[in-house]
């Protein structure tokens, strides 16, 4: 009984190893013909950012074929040394990660992942670059250009760079994440400096305030600030109130109101305004039941107003400070509202005070 058992062992092991072997030998053998077959062609895939292609098809194909000994269609699938290939591709600034292999049909799959842009950048030395997740710097494509926040005086030319600017780059990559989550932010802001001190300030495309950062810690936050004293304040206010909206201290935002002689300009503006459409409305008059016309300056009492409101205001306060509240800026908190208030009965004094226009029947 013990010799039957060892002899059934003997001929499962025999069994087993020959099945084993002729495994091996058949695997051997499907990869010598699949490598003596040729390759059938070749398909690139590229994982673009937003469709927006950096590298294209043809500067893909143009290294894989001069890695490959030319052609790549009809060589032996052999020939082809894919790990090499991927590295040679990865060499390539805009090529993140590159991966090769051949499907059953012999045909070589290319898949290219890009990097991404997230800011452009303008150094203070008149050099320009984009910046990527990683901190890496992009250089511009002759083939695309992202629609990107802007970044100005960066303070550095250099491939590489200094602890520091580096550090600066992380929050220039947070800064330009955090504007990029909302197409308000991308239509408002026109471009972000660098000042000397590596804070930041904000110039949007619409009204002259300059919008101070400070760094980039609480970004979003920060963000959420100017959003709410654009919505509450400055739709009420005007565009051309303010020469500098603060929005880098905790739950509060420190508005600086425009200097005196911005707001002559404005008022000289204004008074030109008034008069190009007086001047319209009676080269019109002849035809209409009702006349448009200015009062005379030089005899009215209302016309050296808004020279003498300018004269009062010098004296004033220049800035206006939400108080901070508990949480995020809150608008509607009592004590801010009042402080905002107080600054806008002041322009609508200044209103009320320029020249009028009156209609007089015939």
């Amino acid at each position: 009984m013990v010799k039957k058992k060892i002899i059934i062992n003997i001929l499962l092991a025999i069994f087993w190893t020959a099945l084993g072997t002729s495994t091996i030998v058949l695997l051997a053998a499907a990869i010598r013909i699949k490598d003596s077959k040729k390759c059938s062609g070749i398909e690139i895939n590229i994982k673009a950012v937003s469709n927006n292609f950096f590298v294209d098809k043809a500067d893909i194909l143009k290294i894989i074929t001069s890695k490959s000994n030319g052609e790549v269609k009809d060589n032996e699938v052999s020939s082809f040394d894919l790990k090499g290939i991927e590295l040679e591709l990865q060499k390539n600034i805009w090529i993140k990660k590159a991966q090769l292999f051949f499907d059953n049909n012999e045909k070589l799959q290319v898949n290219v992942t890009e990097r991404e842009p997230v800011a452009r950048v303008f150094s203070s030395y008149g050099t320009t670059f984009y910046v990527d997740k990683e901190v890496s710097m992009l250089p511009l494509s002759d083939k695309f250009s992202a629609r990107l926040p802007v970044f100005t005086n960066f303070p550095s030319d250099k491939k590489v760079l200094l602890p520091s600017d580096s550090n600066l780059l992380r929050d220039i990559i947070s800064i330009s994440q955090a504007i990029q989550k909302d197409s308000f932010y991308m239509a408002m802001i026109e471009q972000i400096d660098i000042t000397p001190q590596n804070t930041f300030e904000m110039l949007p495309k619409l009204g002259n305030a300059v919008i101070v950062v400070g760094d980039a810690k609480n970004i979003e936050k920060k963000l959420a600030k100017l959003r709410l004293f654009y919505k509450e304040i400055i739709v009420k206010a005007g565009w051309s109130m303010y020469s500098e909206i603060n929005i880098q201290y905790n739950n509060q935002v420190v508005a600086k109101r425009k200097g005196v002689e911005d707001v002559r300009a404005d008022s000289l503006r204004t008074l030109q305004l008034i008069q190009l459409i007086a001047d319209n409305a009676k080269r019109l008059s002849e035809d209409s039941l009702q006349t448009i016309i200015q009062d005379n300056e030089k005899n009215s009492p209302n016309s050296n107003m808004i020279q003498q409101s300018i004269e009062r205001d010098e004296n004033s306060d220049s800035s206006q400070v939400m108080e901070p509240v508990p949480s995020e800026l809150n608008i509607d908190n009592k004590k801010s509202v009042v402080v905002v208030k107080q600054n806008l009965d002041k322009q609508k004094k200044v209103n009320q005070q320029l020249p009028k226009t009156v209609l007089k029947k015939h």
